[in-house]
């Protein structure tokens, strides 16, 4: 059997829809998330493997948690960020979450509903933002917009990818209670272009999406971490026009990601967001302390 190192696409964090550790983020935060990334990355490789057995895909996952919790020391990966957990007394928690979602990508190819979908994204998205969180120190009482960026995050991906999805992994995140409702078979996601139904089902499922978008709008001006506080605001930017983009393009036959100068021009957008946001939190303390 290949090892994890094999099974690995090539994908780097640059390559990724939002931004991974960018310049944003204090150099030494950036070694964990970063080796976090690698971890996470090499096992959703290995989901993703197309030459690989569903067998062979669990037990390569299970040799990678089997490295992170210290039971070997045979994938780089593992023992990096183990290394990395140790030096910060961080649980590797989130990690082991994540390979949850990878086994569930392995063994669930459709999802019953909104609920159940939600269900993926606790596993497969939220515990990311929390370990970035907890990478910084931040408070738990940020995790609730975490966890709704995130699953944003995730179902917007769904949706850009869901025809490759099905094409190449027979993976359908589109709730079948949604594809019913519109009268949308399936086997729709592998045609050149969507039908109609196909479209209004991407159109409901983008309007739920933006109501998470909402609900994780104030998590900028949540964090402590100045730094951190501008990349999630980027995010929170990028994320919005993207929604904005699924409501009215074919994911399968029109490009629905952010070019060079939109990725340019809305992440300037996002940093004068957030940087907003905190002179406006950095005012409101100084009320609140002549106040007291």
């Amino acid at each position: 059997m290949i090892t994890p190192a094999d099974a690995r696409s090539g994908k780097g964090h640059r390559d990724e829809n939002f931004p991974v550790a960018s310049r944003l983020i204090h150099p030494r935060h950036r070694p964990p998330i970063l080796a976090f990334y690698e971890f996470v990355r090499t096992a959703d490789d290995i989901a993703d493997h197309s030459a690989l057995k569903p067998v062979e895909k669990l037990a390569l996952i299970d040799r990678l948690e089997a490295t992170l919790l210290g039971k070997t020391n045979d994938d780089p990966v593992g023992v990096d960020l183990r290394s990395q957990l140790a030096a910060r007394q961080l649980s590797p928690r989130h990690a082991q979450d994540l390979l949850v979602a990878f086994r569930m990508d392995v063994t669930k190819l459709r999802y019953r509903d909104w609920d159940d979908l939600m269900g993926y994204c606790t596993y497969s998205a939220m515990p990311v933002g929390r370990f970035v969180l907890d990478v910084h120190g931040e408070s738990r009482g940020t995790w609730p917009a975490n966890d709704a960026l995130c699953a944003a995050l995730q179902i917007i991906n769904h949706l850009q990818d869901c025809g490759k999805d099905y094409r190449n992994l027979n993976r359908v995140y589109i709730p079948l209670d949604v594809l019913a409702d519109t009268g949308t078979g399936v086997a729709e996601l592998g045609g050149e272009r969507a039908s109609a139904g196909l479209l209004a089902c991407i159109c409901r499922l983008s309007r739920r999406t933006r109501a998470l978008l909402r609900e994780s709008k104030p998590f900028s001006a949540r964090i402590e971490d100045t730094r951190l506080a501008l990349e999630v605001a980027v995010i929170q930017t990028f994320a919005e026009q993207l929604v904005r983009l699924l409501s009215r393009r074919d994911p399968l036959s029109e490009r629905v990601h952010l070019g060079k100068a939109g990725v340019a021009g809305f992440g300037m957008l996002g940093l004068l967001w957030g940087a907003t946001r905190r002179v406006g939190r950095a005012f409101a303390a100084g009320h609140t302390t002549q106040d007291a």
